[in-house]
């Protein structure tokens, strides 16, 4: 029959949350690859949150997608990128005072610690709510202040890269599709704080 209606064909929710689950693992490979650029973890990680946000609202978006939402961040992320590098130097200098037994050497060590993983989890965050055109400064001072005030959904965040660092000690390359999950993560964490 020519005029008959054809019903939409919907797909179950398994189904639904399964296809979400496979984006987030081939996501978490297109950011390790973003990421080769050493300074641009920050512009993949905002490009994967910004995808995994695409896909989520059943919008469209693929592989080119990616890629014009990379260089878009990657424009200012870079210098986040670099930022983010020296305070990671920063923090295994922290580890060498420790290791060298300088007189209040742990607790600069642990202080270190601390800074580093809550400059890690704002990135996260500013990253999974960047949109191409936003400044990095102003992303990251907001993502910082929730940081602080999300306390759940920071730790949330701190468990999702302690799984990515077990998966490498584990079986490295587990951990490449495992930052998929790390982006969507922040993506979760972010739109439940917004609907708050």
């Amino acid at each position: 029959m020519a005029g008959a209606r054809v019903k939409a064909r919907r797909e179950s929710v398994f189904a639904e949350r399964f296809g979400v689950f496979a984006e987030c693992l081939l996501t978490g490979v297109w950011i390790a690859l973003a990421s080769l650029g050493v300074v641009t973890v920050p512009a993949a990680f905002a490009a994967g949150a910004r995808h995994l946000r695409r896909r989520t609202a059943h919008q469209g978006g693929g592989r080119r997608e990616f890629v014009r939402d990379l260089w878009a961040a990657a424009r200012g992320g870079w210098a986040v990128g670099l930022a983010g590098w020296a305070v990671v130097g920063l923090a295994w200098f922290d580890v060498q005072a420790v290791r060298a037994g300088l007189p209040g050497g742990p607790l600069v060590g642990a202080a270190g610690l601390f800074a580093l993983i809550g400059l890690a989890v704002a990135g996260l965050r500013a990253s999974a709510v960047w949109e191409p055109g936003a400044g990095w400064r102003a992303l990251l001072a907001a993502a910082g202040r929730r940081t602080v005030l999300d306390p759940a959904g920071s730790f949330l965040l701190v468990g999702g890269m302690a799984l990515v660092v077990c998966s490498a000690l584990l079986i490295a390359p587990l951990a490449v599709p495992v930052l998929g999950a790390v982006a969507a993560a922040a993506v979760a964490v972010e739109e439940r704080h917004r609907r708050r």
